[in-house]
């Protein structure tokens, strides 16, 4: 993917023309919305899910990882995809398998199916973040992309809203495949809203050369891996979003209900503090970012900071850790829009776009390792006779202290961009 972003200062937008940007951008971030509850629903159902199919912890992981798996490993295709076919048409496009995996989920007869499901909804899912920061990249001013693509993550958030207490009672009322239920009549109004208000506006081209062929366009992406400082962006984010995600999208209704024995409302009325605590952060530090000369050092510590919150959790079993530490991660997982900020100062306006699908590639392939390397801790640590989730959040601390390693030591760009 390739926005045109400009060299030098960008002409300010007309007010109508800015106003009308902001309307498609909102029904984009209705669509990311979305995802982000199907990425967190497994928090809420994994009682019911074990329950049912008889799941063990890595099972449960694999489950959770299933999405993200397929959601990560579609990024650079996706990337093609607006390049060739605009924002519009491929949302459009993908977004129907969302509804499928729902229904399926829904109506799931075993474990089979609804992990197929799973699969299903993450490739519906994979365009939903990428469309809004590719859009906000293409057609805001580009001193405004941290702050306008914070903003568009934390209003996404508000999808993690309905795996709260909603999706709790939903569940405590009913089953776990009422919630994939409402969440398939959801993904239809979505797609509704995008295919009604999303028109890119004219004249302003897609990001692929003309002429570029798919198998062009996948070559291309080659170019990134073949600078020395992608290995250390990478590697970092492998593990940022990975912990965040694991223990709202997974781990934190167990560990509240298991080892502290919350209800399943109660620890629903936990994760939906977390998710709303988590919508203040990506503004917050969009609007605190230090620049591209400092932003990095932020990065580092932040992420030594999670680490530390997470080793704490691990170490300390009583609840005020844990319902502390869970709320203190959903509000600085906002500092993510600082990493989106930091790719897109490492590349040169060529390469910002493939590099903003790569960087959320790897960002989603983690969460997936992450939630199935969780799960096979918390078994092993369960036939050994340990707590599993001190296995759980001791893995967590111990990727999160890796990646901020990897980052520091690793070649940094020679330069960066405001």
């Amino acid at each position: 993917m390739t926005p045109p972003t400009p060299q030098g200062p960008c002409p300010p937008i007309a007010a109508p023309v800015l106003a009308r940007r902001w309307v498609m951008l909102i029904a984009l971030i209705a669509g990311f919305s979305l995802s982000q509850a199907f990425r967190t629903v497994t928090a809420i159902i994994a009682t019911g899910l074990q329950g049912e199919f008889g799941l063990s912890p890595q099972a449960l992981g694999l489950f959770a990882g299933a999405f993200a798996f397929a959601f990560g490993g579609m990024q650079m295709f996706m990337g093609i995809g607006i390049d060739l076919y605009g924002v519009r048409r491929t949302v459009l496009a993908a977004s129907p398998l969302t509804i499928v995996g729902a229904l399926l989920s829904a109506l799931a007869p075993g474990y089979g199916a609804v992990l197929l499901g799973q699969v299903l909804i993450g490739l519906g899912c994979a365009p939903a973040f990428l469309v809004c920061t590719v859009f906000v990249a293409r057609y805001f001013e580009p001193r405004k992309f941290a702050f306008v693509s914070g903003l568009a993550m934390g209003l996404g958030g508000l999808g993690m809203l309905f795996t709260g207490t909603p999706l709790a009672w939903l569940v405590a009322e009913w089953s776990w495949r009422a919630g994939f239920l409402v969440l398939a009549g959801l993904a239809v109004l979505a797609w509704l809203l995008i295919a009604w208000l999303v028109h890119e506006p004219e004249g302003a081209g897609h990001g692929a050369p003309p002429g570029e062929s798919v198998a062009v366009a996948v070559r291309s992406y080659g170019a990134l891996f073949l600078l020395p400082h992608t290995v250390g962006i990478l590697l970092l984010s492998l593990v940022t979003y990975a912990g965040f995600l694991t223990l709202r999208g997974l781990w934190l209704g167990p560990v509240l209900i298991e080892r502290h024995h919350f209800s399943l409302v109660a620890s629903g009325n936990v994760a939906l503090l977390v998710s709303l605590i988590s919508l203040v952060g990506p503004a917050l530090f969009g609007r605190a970012d230090p620049g591209p000369q400092r932003r990095r050092g932020w990065i580092i510590g932040l992420t030594l900071l999670v680490g530390a919150i997470f080793a704490a959790m691990a170490l300390v079993q009583h609840s005020w850790v844990d319902v502390g530490g869970a709320l203190l991660v959903g509000f600085l997982s906002g500092y993510i829009v600082l990493q989106y900020a930091d790719v897109r100062s490492a590349y040169p306006p060529a390469l910002t776009g493939r590099a903003m699908a790569v960087f959320t590639m790897a960002m989603f392939l983690g969460v997936a390792l992450a939630q199935w390397l969780t799960g096979v801790a918390a078994a092993v640590a369960q036939d050994h006779g340990v707590e599993p989730y001190r296995a759980v959040f001791g893995l967590l601390a111990a990727l999160l202290v890796a990646g901020a390693l990897a980052f520091w030591l690793l070649p940094a760009p020679p330069a960066t961009r405001a």
